[in-house]
């Protein structure tokens, strides 16, 4: 009685001193901040002229064009961005101070000089000591930041955890590039050198520039998040003075830098950018997304992205191949792959190794499904680090693995559809970060993914399969050369299975 009687007492003692820090740090008031609205594709543009003769042939469909390396990634940003007349509307989760993250935040600065409208959203938890970064480019004409469910407290910032926890839990992931109500590009890349193919270890992503159609929608996607109730300006919770000089000597190591030079020798000029549109596929596409409310902890079921994307996709016939970097389908996820599998669908899934992720939580709840899958009859891959070998010079369109992590998020259904966005297939994505995507009806890029599963992936990955005996295995295929088996999961020692189990034990899934 007497034990209980204390927890009680220093139950009562942290939710007073968590009432206590909130009254101390108090979220700004923005009661009476006016909505701003996003500005629509005008022939009075360049971009909208070029866009829009193209509409006229193509009326209701969407220009769709797969941004399948890194490079090309960021050229189509930053050209865009140089493009841009009257607005920008630029959302992310990661920006980092680096050379891609300088490189394109100078492309946002000149834009806003030249009189464009910029409006930067980024999720707190991805820019960490970038407010000094954040509140001189706010402090420009035509340039303002704004900050999705920040912490109050800035150094350290995860202090904001402990007495706002659930709000501070809850992300925004998606990722937004939209010029002059024109053009867009969404996908899976955040702003930094890994995503860019700028570091010798990166991640293999995938964008998609969307023109046409399906502009219109991600542009008010983008307003709903902007006036969000969980989204405050720099100034608001940052409170720095701008200090221009810092910037400029920033940017001029960063041009400096060899990194820079060689990326910008091969920049591309605005007219190979305008003829890159002509490559463009022009189909249905369909922005998913997450309504803004999920920040807030009360989005109702209608209202989540994965909701929305089951009603959409309909029944899966034929075939389901799926990309995910972080993979943990959860009980009703494993049922339905497993169902699926049963049911005739060949079911596909890749996703990182234990060598190749970069959050071992996430591979600890991965495991706890992967035999109940294999049992199924799921296939898995995973990926693994490669160098050294001929498999280091394999790609896997439209991936182009060699050498990388995955960071990607799509899948491909029946060879007809393909959904290419910030989603994990995960509790996180699922209930708690906010995401969107699209999906696109595309024989071509379906087929692609498609086409990956059945080539060279095998000779990418650990394939984990089960003996008629029970055992779990993991084979990996190797060009002219015989195939390993390993008993066990491959890099993974005895100190690392001990620690997957302990974190797979924790009840904390829905947090990953």
């Amino acid at each position: 009685m007497k034990l209980l009687k204390k927890i009680a007492a220093v139950i009562a003692l942290l939710f007073v001193a968590v009432l206590a820090l909130r009254f101390v740090f108090p979220l700004p008031d923005i009661s009476e901040r006016a909505e701003s609205k996003s500005i629509a594709i005008s022939s009075e543009t360049k971009l909208g002229r070029v866009i829009l003769s193209k509409t006229e042939t193509h009326p209701g469909k969407s220009g769709i064009e797969a941004l399948l390396n890194g490079k090309k990634a960021l050229d189509y940003r930053i050209a865009l961005a140089d493009m841009a007349e009257q607005s920008l509307d630029v959302q992310y989760y990661i920006w980092h101070d680096d050379v891609s993250g300088i490189l394109l935040m100078d492309a946002l600065k000149r834009a806003s000089e030249r009189g464009v409208r910029v409006r930067l959203l980024l999720d707190d938890n991805g820019i960490p000591g970038l407010d000094g970064l954040m509140s001189t480019m706010s402090a420009m004409d035509n340039f303002e930041v704004r900050l999705f469910n920040p912490s109050i407290v800035r150094r350290p910032k995860l202090l904001g955890y402990a007495f706002h926890f659930m709000r501070m839990n809850r992300r925004m992931h998606n990722k937004s590039f939209t010029v002059d109500g024109a053009a867009t590009i969404i996908g899976g890349r955040n702003v930094g050198d890994e995503y860019f193919s700028l570091k010798d270890e990166f991640f293999a992503d995938l964008d998609v520039l969307g023109l046409g159609e399906i502009v219109g929608p991600t542009a008010a996607s983008f307003n709903e998040y902007w006036n969000s109730e969980s989204v405050y300006s720099v100034e608001e919770v940052a409170g720095l003075e701008p200090d221009f000089p810092t910037y400029e000597a920033r940017l001029s190591d960063v041009m400096a830098s060899q990194k820079a030079r060689d990326y910008l020798a091969e920049f591309p000029s605005e007219a190979d950018i305008v003829d890159a549109f002509e490559r463009a596929e022009w189909t249905n596409a369909q922005l998913v997304v997450d309504d803004p409310v999920k920040g807030l902890g009360t989005a109702k079921d209608d209202q989540l992205m994965i909701n929305q994307l089951g009603a959409i996709l309909g029944d899966i016939e034929e075939r389901l191949d799926l990309v995910s970097a972080y993979f943990i389908p959860g009980a009703k996820g494993a049922d339905l792959f497993a169902n699926a599998s049963r049911s005739g669908v060949d079911v596909n899934v890749m996703t990182n190794a234990f060598n190749t992720t970069d959050v071992t939580l996430v591979h600890a709840g991965y495991t706890k499904y992967r035999r109940e899958l294999l049992e199924a009859g799921v296939d898995l891959y995973e990926i693994k680090l490669r160098g050294g070998s001929g498999e280091a010079d394999l790609q896997t369109l439209p991936l182009g693995l060699s050498g990388a992590a995955l960071h990607a998020k799509t899948f491909a259904v029946d060879g007809k559809k393909v959904f290419i966005g910030s989603f994990n297939f995960d509790p996180r994505s699922a209930n708690l970060n906010c995401e969107m995507g699209f999906l696109i009806e595309s024989e071509n890029l379906a087929k692609q993914v498609h086409a990956m599963f059945d080539t060279s992936l095998v000779y990418l990955s650990y394939v984990p399969k089960l003996t008629p005996e029970g055992r779990m295995i993991w084979r990996e295929s190797r060009q002219g050369n015989e195939d390993l088996i390993y008993q066990q999961e491959p890099t993974v020692n005895i100190f690392s299975q001990v620690l997957l189990a302990v974190m797979g034990a924790l009840p904390i899934e829905w947090m990953l």
